[in-house]
């Protein structure tokens, strides 16, 4: 028997041939199937189907071809173990030295226009079996499932394979499959029940995207990994311009642009430590960039910046002003004057990182929140848009219910307990992350200043008092949006009507924790 054969079946042909090439080069057997082969053998190497191994030819519309004896005997066997060695002669089954294999394009073929039976036919069988078998017997057989491996498989052929190496290449392998099968399992999972979080278990799939020197601390480790099934969000970003993003740049840029994908066209917004400093609407970027910006001058230096559209020259000169400072900025777009003029800006100590990405679409998606010993997960917090109800004598005018909408828009993108004042084209005033609604009350109030006055407030739950409805009063609140659903909602309710306020429910809460 030799050990010198190696099995080959790859839907990623990039670098086969000049492998293929190399292991020949190095004494190696080429047994291979399909289109590998074909490949292979139109390079002018020589190549074994595997129907002539089996005796078997391919059957089922390619459904079974490596599901065999003689190809999985070949893999699992250990060459050094007698009773395997005598099992393996007796039914004439050589071993492999190696098996490449990587899978069918599953993800690919979900992520555009698709049948069922498409899908379906996306889900490879014999390649997980191969790689499993392989990745088990590692001690035995070197598994490759990614091309990018191919020149350090050489190196390691050339200068000794050591058990390490192989152990090293198993563990990828059995990534490479689990990830192949959460894809595949959270799919359908959708498809046929609907509902991924009902289910007895879950596994959710991430590709690695990019490595962070750090994660929230210098002390943590952190990396960047994209979902299987999600095409848009931050993972799918472009970036244009700029240095390496950090894991807070990262989380940072991505609360700035979930909220800019609530508010109107031609809106900006400004995230500093994971809440909202700024936000406006206008009718130009820049204009709505300098109407943000003054919301909370102190703590946009240094903010992260989003807009809902394509950046133009006035937006990039108004973001470049003297006393500027901004880590990055988020759009679905810049014009080439307006890259020119960030660019130009670098040498003053304001090299900003430009990112280009799709504006989010308000689609449900699973929220994972690591803890220790597990997670808890969720479905991403969507506002299901229910009809409000104006609960006072007094009715908010279109001017301020376009203000109401506006301010509920922001409030549910800062965290809890979160209060913001603004009115209908910008952010005034926020109060996050208090532990009583009173004291975010107050500081989204002083935050405003003189300017609260004829402004609306905004709350992402109930009022538990009336006490907050007073305190707005005081400082000029003419309107007030919240979910509702106290036990004191009609206290609440009557001192709105005492002090004059309009008031209207959501029935809806944001939590945002």
């Amino acid at each position: 028997m030799t050990k010198s054969r190696v099995l080959l079946s790859v839907t990623d042909k990039s670098g086969l041939v000049d492998f293929g090439s190399q292991l020949v080069q190095r004494g190696y057997q080429l047994v291979s199937t399909g289109g590998t082969a074909k490949a292979l053998r139109d390079a002018g190497l020589a190549v074994t189907d595997v129907s002539e191994v089996t005796g078997f030819p391919e059957m089922l519309d390619g459904r079974v071809k490596t599901l065999h004896p003689k190809i999985h005997g070949g893999i699992l066997g250990i060459p050094s173990n007698p009773s395997h060695k005598a099992a393996m002669e007796s039914a004439d089954i050589e071993p492999f030295a190696m098996v490449v294999v990587n899978l069918y394009r599953f993800e690919e073929t979900v992520s555009k226009p698709h049948t069922m039976e498409e899908a379906i036919e996306s889900i490879d069988i014999g390649g997980p079996a191969m790689i499993r078998a392989a990745a088990k017997n590692h001690e035995s057989v070197m598994i490759v499932v990614d091309p990018t491996d191919y020149s350090g498989v050489i190196a390691a052929l050339d200068s000794g394979e050591s058990p390490s190496f192989n152990q090293k290449l198993a563990a990828k392998a059995f990534r490479h499959t689990a990830y192949y099968d959460s894809a595949i399992s959270n799919y359908l999972t959708q498809k046929f029940e609907g509902d991924l979080l009902s289910s007895e278990s879950l596994s959710i799939g991430y590709r690695r995207v990019q490595g962070f020197r750090y994660g929230e601390n210098p002390h943590q480790s952190g990396a960047l990994y994209a979902n299987s099934l999600n095409g848009t969000g931050l993972p799918q970003a472009k970036q244009l311009w700029g240095k390496e993003l950090s894991y807070n740049n990262i989380t940072d840029a991505n609360g700035a642009w979930e909220l800019v994908a609530d508010m109107p066209t031609n809106s900006c917004a400004i995230i500093k430590h994971a809440n909202p400093c700024g936000a406006a609407t206008s009718g130009s970027f820049g204009d709505s960039y300098r109407f943000a910006r003054e919301s909370d001058p102190i703590s946009a230096f240094g903010g992260v910046v989003a807009m809902n559209g394509v950046v133009d020259r006035g937006a990039a000169e108004a973001m470049t002003e003297k006393g500027n400072f901004l880590e990055i900025v988020i759009a679905e777009g810049f014009e080439p004057e307006a890259l020119d003029i960030f660019k130009s800006r670098a040498g003053w100590g304001q090299d900003v990182r430009l990112l280009q990405a799709t504006l989010p679409t308000r689609t449900s998606f699973i929220s994972v929140k690591g803890i220790r010993g597990g997670a808890v997960i969720q479905q991403s917090d969507e506002d299901p848009s229910l009809d409000w109800v104006i609960a006072t004598s007094k009715q908010p005018t279109e001017s301020q219910m376009r203000a109401l909408r506006l301010q509920w828009a922001i409030v549910q993108h800062v965290k809890s307990n979160a209060i913001v004042v603004g009115t209908e084209s910008r952010l005034l005033g926020v109060g996050a992350g208090q532990m009583n609604r009173v004291q975010s009350v107050r500081l989204a109030l002083a935050q405003a200043g003189d300017l609260a006055k004829g402004a609306v407030l905004a709350s992402d739950a109930f009022f538990p008092f009336p006490d907050s409805i007073v305190t707005a009063a005081e400082h000029g609140i003419t309107a007030i949006v919240h979910p509702g659903g106290s036990k004191k909602d009609q206290d609440v309710i009557d001192k709105a009507n005492e002090l004059g306020i309009a008031m209207c429910l959501t029935g809806i809460r944001h939590f945002n924790h």
